[in-house]
């Protein structure tokens, strides 16, 4: 797993006026060049609209560089314009909708070569809410529902933007019952960690690998590195999978999970004491 620069901040959907003051805090400079981009909104018109109403969110908590950059049917990404201003932005956020429009009209874009380098070279924040979080790994889950997802052939997964590499990001998680498309991508993938995100729950990954947990809810962590037997490869479509030894954690705010360790630890907060940083 190779050491970056950027941040990932990921959130599972719902009110997301805690990630957007996290994204704030995160940010020295209130000059920062801040970009939305709502291609995932399947409607034109609706893209803009939530466009246009992240950028005041953002201008309300003091931020005066806010852009909204339409990628959709009519604009395209690798316009000049657009490879500059993603070039400057410090921070990058992607709005909910479908993740398929996502990879639909970035991937394979000079416009995401430039996000991806930068996100691995320098300090930027690429951050997303709900479609704007599940597109972030390298593959990413985009069909599974409920007890079904348990059946083969159920849950479907594609290529995703690859800022971060074998993980699956997984929304909405706990109230739409995603636990088992999860648990099935991973076991199918064992080289990837699962992690579902509740709604208004979120995580900010730091240097490609700790994972720490905002918001009020829950994250849930599937780890299939230590699974002892599967069927789920040898199974026949429609037959449901069998899998023994996944492993699960439950995080909230103030714990973390290491990927490249799978490592479960609470976060160690610093405070300063006559001048001496101290590490509790």
């Amino acid at each position: 797993m190779e050491q970056v620069k950027g941040k990932l901040i990921a959130l599972g959907g719902g009110d997301d006026e805690g990630m957007i003051r996290l994204i704030r805090s995160e940010i020295c400079n209130l000059n920062s060049n801040i970009e939305v981009i709502a291609t995932a909104t399947p409607k034109p018109s609706d893209a803009v609209d939530s466009g246009h109403a992240y950028k005041e969110a953002f201008e309300e908590l003091g931020c005066s560089n806010v852009n909204f950059m339409r990628i959709d049917e009519e604009h395209e990404a690798d316009i000049p314009e657009n490879l500059e201003r993603i070039e400057k932005a410090d921070v990058i956020f992607f709005t909910g909708g479908d993740q398929l429009r996502l990879a639909k009209f970035l991937s394979g874009t000079r416009l995401l070569d430039i996000m991806s380098r930068r996100y691995r070279e320098e300090d930027i924040i690429i951050s997303g809410t709900s479609a704007g979080a599940a597109v972030m790994s390298d593959r990413m889950i985009y069909d599974g529902y409920g007890h079904y997802s348990f059946i083969k052939g159920e849950m479907k997964t594609t290529i995703g933007f690859g800022f971060i590499n074998n993980i699956y990001i997984d929304t909405h998680f706990a109230e739409r019952g995603r636990f088992g498309r999860l648990a099935h991508a991973v076991a199918h993938d064992p080289t990837h960690i699962g992690i579902g995100l509740s709604e208004e729950t979120g995580i900010i990954i730091k240097e490609g690998d700790q994972v720490e947990v905002f918001g009020p809810g829950v994250v849930t962590i599937i780890d299939a590195s230590k699974v002892k037997f599967s069927r789920v490869r040898k199974a026949e479509e429609n037959e449901p999978i069998a899998v023994e030894n996944l492993v699960m954690h439950l995080l909230t705010e103030g714990y973390r999970y290491c990927l490249r360790d799978h490592l479960f630890q609470p976060v160690a907060h610093q405070t300063t004491l006559n001048g001496n940083t101290i590490t509790a």
